[in-house]
């Protein structure tokens, strides 16, 4: 018997399993805007309702004065959808924030410094 076992377990095994990897998130820039005071963007539309956002703040006189701040309206009602980006100070960093498909603008306001937004939206 363990014989006959021992003939019938070769033909049983596996071979090596392949494991995939995701697929790396491609970026596509939906928008990049600077300046220093309030800005509100033109609409642009999203396919996916998931972003990421890059900013940078920089001059910032007198140190601790500055502030950034970066929030998504909806492009139909204007009504606030998400904030993004709320700083105090220089720096730079990105968040990644996400809804549903739609159309949206955004509204960049700002005391006491320079910055610099640009919106991604991922490509599956």
């Amino acid at each position: 018997m363990a014989l006959l076992l021992g003939a019938l377990l070769p033909g049983c095994r596996r071979g090596p399993t392949k494991t995939t990897e995701p697929a790396p998130v491609v970026w596509k820039r939906v928008g990049s805007w600077s300046g220093r005071g309030n800005v509100q963007t033109e609409t642009f539309t999203s396919d996916s309702g998931g972003f990421r956002v890059l900013w940078e703040t920089r001059h910032e006189p007198p140190a601790g004065g500055g502030r950034l701040k970066v929030v998504f309206h909806s492009g139909d009602s204007g009504r606030d959808i998400m904030d993004a980006v709320d700083i105090h100070g220089n720096g730079s960093g990105t968040a990644e924030v996400g809804d549903r498909p739609r159309w949206y603008f955004l509204t960049i306001e700002s005391e006491n410094l320079d910055w610099t937004v640009t919106v991604e939206e991922p490509v599956f």
